[in-house]
């Protein structure tokens, strides 16, 4: 009979390898050249499209724009990082375009936006509205019109 020592399993070293290789120096590399992307939900409300972006810690006056050129709203901006210290970096910080392809025409005026508390509201009224129907007057060619009458005719029965 061999004797083997019984080697003991330490649960948290795959963790601890974990955390060591994200700290190295490529994957710090890596994730800083990953830029900032802010997560976007968009959902109908009604007749109107709703777009709500996550951007916390965002200057929405000075960092952000939203724009519409012809169908296209886009929603871009930069997290800029407010300090330039080496480290861990798990924040994302960079430019940043979001688009969205609207499905009809609509009114740049009334598209509005709206920042609370790091999340960028966008609406877009109308977006979903039923299109009604247009009556398109027939004109017709070669022939003159020409006027139909009738006249009435009394006859009376004798019975």
């Amino acid at each position: 009979m061999i004797n083997t020592p019984l080697t003991r399993l330490d649960p948290f070293s795959v963790f601890d390898d974990m955390v060591r290789s994200i700290r190295s120096p490529l994957a710090q590399e890596v994730q800083r050249n990953s830029g900032f992307v802010p997560a976007v939900d968009a959902h109908r409300d009604g007749e109107n499209l709703v777009l709500q972006a996550d951007l916390p810690g965002i200057d929405p006056e000075n960092d952000v724009s939203v724009e519409l050129t012809g169908r296209t709203l886009t929603i871009s901006g930069e997290r800029r990082s407010q300090t330039e210290a080496e480290g861990l970096r798990e924040v994302r910080y960079g430019s940043f375009s979001r688009t969205v392809t609207l499905p009809a025409d609509v009114d740049e005026n009334s598209i509005t936006a709206e920042y609370t508390h790091g999340v960028l509201k966008v609406v877009v009224p109308g977006v979903y509205a039923e299109e009604k129907p247009h009556r398109i007057r027939i004109s017709s060619s070669g022939a003159e019109a020409t006027e139909v009458s009738g006249q009435e005719e009394k006859k009376e029965i004798d019975a």
